[in-house]
């Protein structure tokens, strides 16, 4: 019913290095509306504001968050709001909607401003954020949105690595479109008539976890002998490349494990007698192989192989390494015929023979449909395990080194239950809206220290 147009909208989303207060994440937005009214009749009319997720959603924890610091100004003078409440619609068993209201006054054939800024506090987990910003609420006023320019402004260099593009997180995906410049995303629409499928997301690496990476990446260009430094900068590379429960596969995420490898490989040549940069290394490189070739239909088990041989010389160096010897648990519950649990809780790695009689890559039966896939989308916690062609087992295969007839002693108390592992059971108009910038952030869990 209104003849206001939004003919233009300008909104940054200034990304903070440190959250504001004790919100876990932040960021400061900053929107401007330019309106015009295109009818013969002047127009007075309360303009809407939503003060949490605009449709009364939750952050996903149950909880509903409201913006802080709330400050509207109309043609550069400040406007007063008032709380006022609607139905939740989407959602009738919801809570009710809580806006900012203000009187906006639009002269026939004038143009008149409407900027809005405030802070948003996330809430999720490390490593990553999303940030949301919803163009849909831009519908309800008269014709298009003549031209929207949204931007999400970064504390650094903006790049695939800490931009998550082409992939999804499981809980948010980054809208196609997205140019990354510099220190910014940006996206660019004219003449848009926004729908729900407009509403705008970006997933990022947060701050926190990407700063470990700018601080390690300087201490091994000033240091680069420095052993620790590479092993801290393989651990921070590591974190940032995997979701709860898988591993990125979207470009940034695949250069991440590349940089990882070199970084954690350059810790184990300068710290040779290192047991934790050595487990370090075959954490890394055992999440690989069981998302990239466990459920494939050609396992080659070479990349096992040297993840077997990372934990082998972790437990020569350190027998109470218990780090090193839960992997080996998991891979001997994941993949027994790489690895055998003892009586004494020892482990036999099957995979280190003197003498190999399997070859370098061995064939197994697919699972059976709805076997989780190695993808960020959680499998079942009782999805059958695959039936793989088991490697033969030999006297020559030996327990913990394949160098010694003597088993390393490796003391591990029998588990209860079977170790996790990361797929199977988990491894590693009187009133119109404006939009509302909306922050929801989301993580897995922290590795360990290596």
């Amino acid at each position: 019913s209104t003849k206001v147009r939004m003919v233009s909208e300008a909104v940054t989303l200034n990304v903070q290095s440190r959250p504001v207060g004790s919100a876990i994440g932040s960021a400061r937005v900053q929107a401007t509306f330019n309106m015009r009214n295109q009818g013969q009749d002047a127009e007075q009319m309360q303009v809407r504001f939503p003060l949490s997720f605009w449709d009364g959603s939750s952050d996903g924890f149950s909880h509903y968050p409201e913006i802080s610091d709330l400050q509207v100004k109309v043609n550069g003078l400040s406007q007063p709001t008032r709380r006022v409440t609607t139905a939740n619609t989407q959602n009738p068993s919801g809570p009710s909607v809580p806006w900012a209201a203000f009187p906006v006054s639009f002269p026939p054939g004038q143009d008149v401003q409407i900027q809005v800024s405030y802070t948003s506090a996330g809430v999720g987990e490390y490593p990553f954020v999303s940030f949301k910003y919803i163009l849909e609420t831009g519908a309800g006023w008269a014709d298009t949105i003549g031209s929207a320019d949204l931007n999400v402004h970064l504390p650094y260099e903006a790049t695939p690595q800490n931009v998550i593009l082409d992939e999804t997180t499981g809980w948010s995906q980054t809208s196609p479109g997205a140019v990354l410049d510099g220190q910014n995303i940006r996206w660019h629409y004219d003449n848009l008539e926004p729908d729900a499928s407009h509403n705008l997301e970006v997933s990022l690496v947060m701050p926190e976890a990407w700063q470990k990476v700018l601080v390690e990446r300087q201490n091994v260009q000033d240091r680069p002998q420095d052993g620790e430094a590479w092993g801290r900068l393989g651990k921070a590379y590591k974190e940032i490349s995997r979701l709860r429960r898988g591993m990125r596969s979207d470009p940034g995420g695949l250069e991440l494990f590349q940089l990882s490898d070199e970084a954690y490989a350059n810790a184990i040549r300068l710290l040779p007698d290192d047991s934790l940069w050595h487990y370090g290394y075959a954490d890394l490189l055992w999440v690989h192989f069981y998302y990239t070739q466990y459920f494939t239909d050609q396992v080659d088990y070479r990349g096992l192989t040297r993840v077997l041989e990372l934990l082998q010389r972790s437990v020569e160096l350190d027998p109470q390494n218990q780090q090193a010897l839960d992997l080996l648990d998991e891979i001997s519950y994941s993949v027994p015929e790489a690895v055998q649990r003892t009586a004494q809780g020892g482990h036999i790695l099957l995979l280190l023979t003197a003498t190999p009689t399997a070859p370098p890559t061995a064939t197994f039966t697919p699972a059976p449909t709805g076997t989780a896939t190695p993808s960020s989308t959680p499998a079942p916690t009782n999805t059958p395990a695959a039936t793989k062609t088991a490697l033969p087992t030999e006297t020559a295969f030996v327990e913990a080194s394949s160098t010694s007839a003597t088993p390393v002693p490796v003391s591990s108390p029998e588990p209860t239950n079977p170790p996790a592992n990361p797929a199977r059971t988990g491894p590693c108009g009187s009133a119109l809206m404006l939009p509302l910038s909306l922050l929801a952030l989301w993580v897995f869990r922290k590795t360990r220290s290596t």
